[in-house]
């Protein structure tokens, strides 16, 4: 195996043809070789399937092909791992964050490294006949796992990129590792199932949102940052028909103050509290409600100011989606 590995890590290490080229070829073959059976995700593109095999178009763009129903599969995101097992699959290893946020079974599953640097050697060992990716290069969960590429394409390991952020983002990666374990009625059960809930709260709580502003905050140990539209919770927030303030005041992303937000005055004020322990978050929320003119804000005054859990609007909820829209919804609503 330590053979193996040097061999694999030399091949990477001399590829200069770039992930697009190197990576693609190895981890997929000719669409001729495929049989014309097909079925269409909820993005529009097609997985197409032989006997044996699953091929798709990942969210980098690239053709993956990988076979049917793996069960040495590797997942180098915590709550990736958690839509592969919701998905019908198993897993042979998965980030560290697996195991802390979403529950992943240590007993039979290794660990590979931390979802920022994932440990190629750690996961070649396992002999794994699929690895799963973030595509993602910004936010949390925003390392570049793409320098993976050629090391596991050297090793003729399939890899495939995922990015999600949002509840579609959500369904569309569910329906493609669906139809690689080869389990609908786990798409149906939690994915559809929850877009028909998910629409339900949408519709019960939008009419009373018209009009009304919000600010979505993330307290942490180094301060506070303000989050858009585009962020997990903000499209949530978005869907519910709340106007986020960071949309029209871009200059809060990079600017952030209390005092800034007094100026705004937002109807309604949401802060995550984040920290390595519970103790970091308490201290982060206390920091930032212990400005001066943090009592000044309206929404405030006015207890319309909430903490939201972590869990839901962190974390990918993944299973719960239709429960995070539906809390939130909620909360908004009094």
């Amino acid at each position: 195996m330590k053979i193996r590995l040097i061999a694999v890590l030399l091949a990477a290490a001399l590829a200069a043809i770039g992930f697009a080229g190197c990576g693609g070829q190895a981890a997929s073959s000719s669409s001729s070789a495929m049989s014309s059976s097909s079925a269409t995700s909820s993005s529009g593109s097609q997985a197409t399937q032989s006997a044996d095999t699953v091929t798709f178009t990942d969210d980098l763009g690239k053709e993956v092909t990988v076979a049917k129903a793996p069960k040495r599969v590797v997942s180098c995101m915590g709550s990736f791992a958690d839509i592969w097992q919701l998905a019908g699959g198993t897993l042979v290893g998965a980030a560290d964050e697996a195991f802390e946020d979403y529950g992943i079974d240590a007993g039979s599953v290794a660990r590979i490294g931390g979802f920022s640097n994932p440990d190629l050697e750690a996961i070649i060992a396992l002999n794994p006949d699929f690895v799963i990716c973030t595509g993602a290069t910004a936010g949390r969960g925003g390392t570049d796992q793409t320098k993976l590429a050629d090391g596991l394409a050297a090793s003729g390991i399939p890899v495939a990129y995922f990015t999600v952020t949002t509840f579609d983002d959500y369904l569309r990666m569910l329906k493609t590792c669906t139809e690689i374990t080869g389990d609908s009625s786990a798409y149906e059960r939690y994915g559809t199932s929850q877009r028909a809930a998910i629409d339900a709260a949408i519709a019960k709580y939008s009419p009373g949102a018209a009009g009304k502003s919000v600010a979505l905050l993330i307290s942490y140990s180094g301060g506070a940052r303000v989050q858009n539209a585009h962020t997990q919770t903000g499209a949530m927030l978005a869907d519910l028909g709340y106007a986020n303030v960071a949309d029209k005041n871009p200059s809060l992303l990079s600017d952030f103050s209390v005092e800034a937000l007094l100026e705004i005055n937002p109807d309604y004020v949401l802060v995550v509290p984040m920290g390595n322990t519970s103790d970091e978050a308490a201290n982060a929320m206390a920091a930032l409600t212990g400005n001066s003119a943090w009592s000044s804000l309206s929404a405030v005054a006015g207890g319309r100011f909430f903490q939201l859990d972590p869990e839901l609007y962190v974390n990918k909820p993944d299973a719960r989606w239709a429960e995070a829209y539906d809390k939130l919804g909620a909360l908004l609503a009094g």
